[in-house]
């Protein structure tokens, strides 16, 4: 049977619009079906070369490199872990057991971590820079101009004359800068095949020795060569301190605090300093002397130590701050162990702003040369402004 639609077009027997769309819709979903096929087949072919060409074990530091590796490592390693047998026609396994405890029976297999960093024993770099002034000087030298004198002055009358009074006497203290260095060698092979950075960690181990020294010569130093330490300078006692000396106050107890009022000598010694000073006052003892003074209380049982109140501040005692250096003395018989001042006035460190590090690689050839060097001076820039506890009788 014809209907008019197909003898106009020549009698042939033709889809409806809905038939065609459906089978345009069945060859769109076959394709596609295909082709996410094809794309997972792809994808897990990717994956197994993946695995092949990284194996677990290279995502990891390792001290041993593929061509250090023996042959049987090798070839076991890669059975394990992607399958390839090539490595291991002609070689028989063993069926014992696999351990790590033996290094033949599975030892070779496992290699040891490294730390991506060196793990350096900690030492305290705490100096009395952190309450000294400190000044960027580009020349050999500093100089600190103290007026150690006062001006005259006197009461006149309205219609008397005005009699000349004193001027007052500037005087000068040099502080040379002297040099802080070190040089230390590497191989370069070292460089080249090292797990982590060995010039890094090398100048950070070089700044902290330069730190350290620094604050030991800042206390103790004997100018020669290097900066001049506060307590290397002459000591009197308080009652006959003069320019050019530092003051002390005694504990009257040898080697200790006394028996019976150990909080009394340091009070003495915070107004022994002067109220310009005492303002800015700072303790300065080490570990051992902080924790013998840490338990001393008042005759009302309230401990003359207190901590920080939040992180980064500084304990106190008496209410003024303590920095604990630990260059300073431990307590001995007449030792000096315990200073207090206005160091921002009493000492003085000036320095050139950089440590520098050269690095050379021609002068001890196959090793390479790291010389550091550092320019710092310091030395006491007003007597006046610091007192020392003595643990002596007078």
């Amino acid at each position: 049977m014809t209907t008019p639609e197909t003898t106009a077009r020549g009698g042939a027997d033709l889809p409806t619009p809905q038939a065609a769309a459906d089978e345009v819709k069945t060859a769109l979903a076959g394709l596609v079906e295909d082709i996410t096929h094809r794309m997972d087949k792809q994808e897990e072919r990717l994956k197994m070369l993946d695995r092949k060409s990284t194996p677990t074990a290279s995502r990891r530091p390792a001290l041993a490199t593929a061509s250090e590796e023996a042959p049987h490592q090798k070839a076991f390693n890669a059975y394990v872990r992607s399958g390839e047998d090539d490595g291991l026609r002609g070689l028989t396994l063993e069926g014992k057991a696999m351990s790590t405890a033996v290094a033949g029976d599975g030892g070779y297999l496992v290699d040891p971590e490294t730390a991506e960093t060196v793990k350096s024993v900690l030492r305290s770099t705490a100096s009395i820079r952190q309450v000294a002034n400190v000044v960027n000087v580009e020349a050999t030298s500093f100089d600190v101009l103290i007026d150690s004198t006062e001006v005259g002055a006197g009461w006149a009358t309205e219609t008397g004359s005005t009699v000349e009074t004193g001027t007052p006497t500037i005087e000068r203290i040099t502080i040379p800068l002297h040099e802080l260095n070190a040089l230390p060698k590497v191989s370069q092979r070292l460089l080249d095949d090292s797990a982590f950075d060995i010039e890094g960690w090398l100048a950070g181990r070089i700044a902290d020795k330069f730190a350290r020294s620094e604050a030991e010569a800042f206390v103790s130093g004997d100018g020669i060569d290097k900066p001049t330490g506060f307590l290397t300078h002459p000591v009197v006692a308080d009652a006959s301190w003069a320019w050019g000396s530092l003051g002390y106050v005694a504990t009257g107890t040898d080697a200790a605090f006394d028996g019976t009022s150990p909080g009394n000598s340091l009070v003495d010694l915070v107004y022994a300093l002067g109220a310009q000073y005492r303002a800015n006052g700072s303790f300065v003892m080490n570990s051992k002397t902080a924790g013998v003074i840490r338990k001393i209380k008042d005759v009302e049982g309230r401990f003359l130590w207190t901590d920080g109140l939040t992180a980064g501040e500084p304990a106190r005692l008496l209410g003024y701050p303590v920095l604990v250096a630990e260059d300073m003395p431990d307590i001995a018989s007449d030792s000096f162990s315990v200073a207090f001042g206005d160091f921002s006035a009493g000492y003085t460190i000036a320095e050139r702003p950089d440590l520098r590090v050269l690095r050379d690689p021609f002068s001890a050839k196959p090793h390479v040369l790291f010389y550091a060097t550092k320019r710092v001076g310091g030395d006491v820039s007003d007597f006046a402004a610091i007192k020392l506890l003595k643990f002596g009788l007078s």
